[in-house]
């Protein structure tokens, strides 16, 4: 299933921070969700940006679904037992924050009980799926980063712009789904055009 990687180069790394993030699948009525969180101001990495649940895998995780799901459990108050894990993303690393990151793919068979941690969220947001799978055009934008101003591919969603890391996850996540059988009829019959 991945396609996509962006490698650490060589001379960093020794260092690198291994993490892991939950792309989240649920049904709600004909809609497929997942579930993005923006992250506090205050947050030493990533701040006010649009993610999806995750961290820095821990020494006591023993693999990147444990620790996936822990970190889910921890910001959104997710289950783990109402997750079952159907596949993973390309990982890639994040240079700015030194992050390699390794996206899982989980499916709950309904909307999960959420529990926000306002330490390390701000707002969880969910958002639909096959809306964007079916309009899956991305647009541009220009963000302030650390180096300056830089115009990056996005996805603009109730007044909030998702770019970075969390955009490419998704933009892949959307390829994978449109190879599914099911997607591809629900696009000939026209459902979920938004």
């Amino acid at each position: 299933m991945p396609k996509r990687k962006l490698p650490v180069a060589p001379d960093e790394a020794q260092i690198v921070r291994r993490s892991s993030v939950l792309a989240l699948i649920f049904p709600e009525g004909d809609e497929l969700y997942t579930c993005l969180i923006k992250r506090p101001d205050t947050m030493k990495h990533h701040a006010g940006q649009i993610a999806l649940p995750g961290g820095q895998i821990d020494e006591t995780d023993t693999d990147e679904i444990v620790a996936a799901l822990r970190e889910a459990n921890e910001e959104i108050g997710v289950d783990s037992n109402t997750v079952e894990i159907i596949g993973h993303l390309s990982g890639l690393y994040v240079r700015i924050s030194q992050f390699n990151i390794y996206p899982v793919i989980g499916w709950s068979d309904s909307k999960p009980r959420f529990s926000i941690n306002p330490d390390e969220v701000e707002e969880l947001i969910l958002f639909p799926l096959l809306q964007h799978v079916n309009n899956s055009s991305t647009s541009e934008t220009e963000v302030d980063t650390f180096s300056g101003k830089l115009k990056v591919p996005c996805i603009f969603f109730q007044g909030k712009v998702i770019w970075g890391a969390t955009a490419m996850i998704l933009s892949e996540l959307f390829d994978v789904m449109n190879t599914l059988p099911f997607i591809r009829e629900l696009k000939s019959n026209g459902k979920n055009n938004a």
